[in-house]
């Protein structure tokens, strides 16, 4: 296999700065709200929802999830001769780009993003059959459902992803280089969900609907 460096190098850097993109800042300035000063401060669609409701918090997770969507069709242009790796590296680079944004660093001064949930389940849209995305949703939506901790929806849903992406790779279904990822992806999540799986533990998270 042939590497292209400066088309990996591209991809790299436009997966990053599309993840970047503060889509949650964006949507609440709309309504006057500063989403970096409320609730939990994360740039994610759980505080949109806090700050604005479950509509709006929805749209951003769609734009979230789009921006990552974005990245890997661009990838996987510049680099044909190995999809599974241009939409490895996308995939990686747009949730570090949205968990460690650029733009919201220009804008607060500090480096800082989102969790990266929202983002992460766009890569999945373009790596995992259908029936795996089913599969996360109903379990997320259960949890959701039954506990109101979003927070655990969403890991347990990842879980869910992570497992089922190394059986389709050890059973050949999708290509060895998601084995990498779905590790990876696991990393991240764990690293940006830490508070919450302390918080977890602790009997201290906050359920959604309750008051910040």
């Amino acid at each position: 296999m042939q590497i292209h460096l400066p088309q990996i190098l591209l991809v790299i850097v436009i997966s990053y700065l599309l993840g970047s993109f503060p889509t949650a800042y964006v949507v609440a300035r709309l309504r006057n709200i500063n989403i970096f000063e409320y609730g939990s401060g994360n740039m994610g669609a759980t505080n949109v929802i806090r700050a604005m409701g479950l509509g709006w918090g929805l749209f951003v997770w769609f734009f979230d999830s789009t921006k990552a969507i974005i990245a890997i069709l661009i990838a996987v242009q510049l680099l044909p001769d190995n999809r599974a790796m241009a939409t490895v590296i996308a995939a990686l680079c747009a949730i570090v780009g949205h968990n460690w944004s650029l733009f919201a660093a220009l804008i607060t001064g500090t480096i800082r993003g989102g969790k990266g949930a929202a983002t992460a389940f766009g890569t999945l849209l373009m790596i995992v059959p259908l029936h795996v995305i089913a599969a996360m949703l109903v379990v997320a939506g259960v949890i959701i459902a039954v506990t109101r901790y979003v927070s655990l929806g969403v890991l347990l849903m990842f879980v869910v992803a992570t497992v089922w992406m190394i059986v389709l790779v050890t059973q050949a279904q999708i290509p060895w280089e998601y084995a990498f990822y779905s590790l990876a992806l696991a990393l991240l999540i764990i690293v940006r969900f830490r508070g919450n799986i302390q918080r977890l533990l602790a009997g201290t998270e906050r359920r959604l609907g309750e008051s910040t």
